[in-house]
Formats: structure tokens, sequence, C-alpha cells
């Protein structure tokens, strides 16, 4: 399978991802001519080659009428009063954005490396008319979208307004979108079948705003990170960006450690900023073993039960079923003093840890019950279907690891088995004679 790794060590900003996969982009000058035929008022996409560390990489420059905004602006929400703020940043990994403010009359104020510009305002409405009049893929204008909305709802929650009252720079969001823009169109280029992000690191400290001292993660890039691993650091700083937060979120199939993976290229895309460590986001673009391979945690819970009636027993198995465990089962076996016993075993998901425990601490006669963690090999299933005598029945697959599986889903041999009054088996052999015949 055609992998995509992204390695955020040092957490992630639009401009970063956009130079990492350009750098392993085959066709370099195609990418960069497009981002500049796009019709952007204004805008100019460049790279060029800069080094962190000893080591080489790429930097990204956008630019618009000739003035590089960097991410000053991107995500820069704002809902409407007559308040003027003013916006520095002191300890950034890179240019923020992403916080939302209040719209003023008056000039804005940003960073002191950036120039006062007076900016006109545009909304959620206002972006999604932009990114689909560009002479893109539909593909690609999606996934923009679909980043802006992930940005727009953050800022909507962290300030309690509405997705259509968060309003964005238009200067900067001119820079956002050809950030966002330029990462979904190096996706397309790039075509992976799969990508995974590592766990994010965004730094640690506090950055300093108009609105006061705020922690980092910045609210907005914490409220995008919800159901993402990250972690902070010794570093000191904010590393991870709104804009780049919605884009791994957007794109990565899952969050993991990089997978066994035959590496055919290796880019570097570089930040703005110089760390004790290299200011960078590495990407890896290869092959996995199978296509159909998959590797997850589980969590096993047990307990041992010798007081417990069989009706009981198998009261909490459902329960615990039902409630979402992967499986339950028992066991026979002898506990002290020789005693006859029953091993109650629940396979569950890490999130479902807690739950599944105190429904078997609450429904046995156990005291306790034992966690053990494993990593799991599991084969890729999809669901299909056949049209048979008595009635369409679905079909299980599995596959990966060049191996193939199928077999008729239970519950719906039992339903056309008693709705036709036939065995069992007459109903499963008629499901695999149409498997064979497709």
């Amino acid at each position: 399978m055609k992998t995509l790794y992204i390695e955020c060590n040092m957490g992630a900003a639009g401009d970063m991802l956009m130079a990492a996969l350009l750098e392993i982009c085959p066709d370099k000058a195609s990418f960069l001519k497009k981002m500049n035929e796009l019709g952007l008022p204004g805008v100019q996409v460049s790279r060029y080659d800069t080094e962190k560390c000893g080591i080489k990489g790429t930097g990204i420059s956008v630019k618009i009428y000739g003035t590089e905004e960097g991410e000053a602006h991107a995500g820069h929400a704002h809902t409407h009063s007559h308040e003027e703020h003013s916006h520095t940043h002191d300890d950034h990994h890179h240019t923020h954005d992403g916080h939302a403010h209040t719209h003023s009359h008056d000039e804005h104020h940003h960073d002191q490396e950036h120039k006062p510009t007076h900016h006109h305002h545009a909304g959620m409405k206002d972006i999604s008319n932009i990114i689909g009049n560009l002479p893109l893929s539909e593909e690609v204008k999606a996934n923009a979208l679909a980043t802006y909305a992930i940005i727009a709802e953050a800022e909507s929650s962290v300030h309690g307004v509405p997705v259509d009252k968060i309003h964005f720079h238009e200067v900067g969001d001119l820079d956002a979108i050809a950030d966002i823009v330029g990462v979904c169109l190096l996706v397309e280029m790039l075509s992976p079948d799969r990508i995974i992000v590592s766990p994010i690191h965004v730094g640690s400290g506090h950055v300093k705003a108009a609105h006061g001292v705020l922690p980092v993660p910045a609210p907005a890039t914490a409220y995008i990170l919800k159901g993402v691993p990250f972690y902070s650091g010794k570093i000191r700083g904010e590393l991870l960006t709104p804009t780049g937060a919605a884009l791994l979120k957007h794109f990565a199939g899952e969050f993991s450690e990089m997978p066994v993976m035959e590496v055919a290229a290796i880019g570097y895309g570089m930040g703005k900023k110089d760390f004790e460590a290299a200011n960078c986001v590495r990407v890896y673009l290869g092959e996995t073993q199978d296509e159909g391979t998959l590797r997850d945690k589980i969590v096993e819970l047990s307990c041992n039960l010798d007081d417990m009636i069989p009706e009981a027993i198998g009261y909490a198995t459902q329960l615990l079923m039902s409630h979402g465990a992967l499986d339950v089962f028992t066991a026979p076996i002898y506990m002290k003093k020789n005693r006859p016993g029953c091993l109650l075993v629940c396979l569950c998901k890490e999130k479902q840890v807690q739950e599944m425990a105190i429904l078997m601490l609450k429904n046995t006669s156990t005291r306790g019950v034992r966690v053990t963690e494993h990593d799991r090999y599991k084969l890729k299933g999809e669901m299909d279907s056949v049209e048979t005598p008595y009635g369409e029945i679905r079909i299980k697959t599995s596959s990966g690891y060049g191996i193939a599986k199928a077999k008729p889903e239970y519950e719906d041999v039992v339903k056309c088995a008693e709705k036709h009054g036939v065995p069992f088996e007459e109903v499963r052999q008629a499901a695999f004679k149409k498997m064979n015949d497709q």
C-alpha cells in the first residue's frame, strides 16, 4: 500500500507541510506553476533551499503583492465589536494563525515583524466562494474547505461565536488559502492510499497576545487536537499552528508510530525559526507490507469468578457486548482450594477500558479486574452482499498479508432460514454458491 507518513517531532504549520510534501513531489515545477496560476490576487508561491541543524531541506515563501505574510493571519477569526486589539506573539515557532479577536474599525496591529496593513474581512461563505472558483479538482477544493471548516469550528467553540459570524482577514486568508490549497494539491499529486501522522509535539510554555498570556497549545489549536495524540516537551514556544493542526486532522487516516515501510522518498519541510532541535516536518513516502495490513492496540480485561450462578455470568457477558466490547468469552478454571470457577475475559478498545472495567465490577462478584494491553495484527474487513433464493445475505470479507477470507453473516443466514423454514446449512451453502459464482 502506498503510504505517506508525516513525522511531527517539531509540530507543524501549513507552509512546513507544503514544503515537506513538495520535496517528495516528482514534478515540483508543475506544482509551483499551478499554484501561481490559481488567480489568487497578488499571491506568489516559491520554494527555497534552507538548512536547520545541519539538515538540508525546503522552505516555502508565500508573498502577497511582494510582501511575505507568513502564517500571521491564517485562520484569524473575528467576532464583531468596536474594540481594537493588538496581536503580538514573542514566542512563536511560526507566526500565529488561529486566534479569534473582535473586529475593529481602526487598524489592527500585528506582530512587530509584520507591517500594519488594512484588511477587509471574509467569512466562511466568502472563503467557500474563493476556493470554489479556483481552477482545481473538486477533490482538492473539498479537502481545502473541510480544513477551513475545522478551523472555523474551533474558533466558534473557543470564542462562543456562531460559525457564520466568524470572519477572516482577506490578505491573511490569501496566504492561508495558498498554504491549505497547496497541501491539498500535493496530496492529490502524490495520491497516497494511506496517510499516517505521528503523535504531534506542540511545544510548551505560553505565548503573549493582546488578550493576555495564552497557554501552549493555543485554545483553538487545543480544540482541533481533540481526539488526536499530542505531547508537550522541553522546547519553549508554539510549535503547532491551527492551520497545521487542521490539515493533519483532516488528512490523517490514523495517528500512530511509523509502520514498517519500504521508503522511496523523504522530505524535510523547514520552519522559519531556529531551535536547538531541527525545526522541520519530515515526511516519508513508501510501501507498507501489504494493502490489507493493519495494526492497533486492544485491551484485555479479566477476572476469576467462583461464586456466581451461570445465568448471572451470561447476563454480564451479554451486557458487556451490548456496550461495545470487541468480544467477551469465558473459560473453565480451577481456583484456590481446587474450586471450579470461570475466567471472564472482555476485549475492548483503549478508550473503553474504564467503562468496561466498571461494568465488570458492578455486574459480577469480583473485587478486581486485571488489565493487559496487546498489540494486534488484524485483517482489513469489508461487507458485501449476495442475492440467494432465500433472500439477500451479507458477506463478511477479510484480507491482508496475502490472506483472503469470506463467510456469510450469521444473523442473515438465520433470518432467511427461519423465514423459509429450511435448514441453516442449506441457506449457508446457497450463499457460498453465489459467492463463488461472482
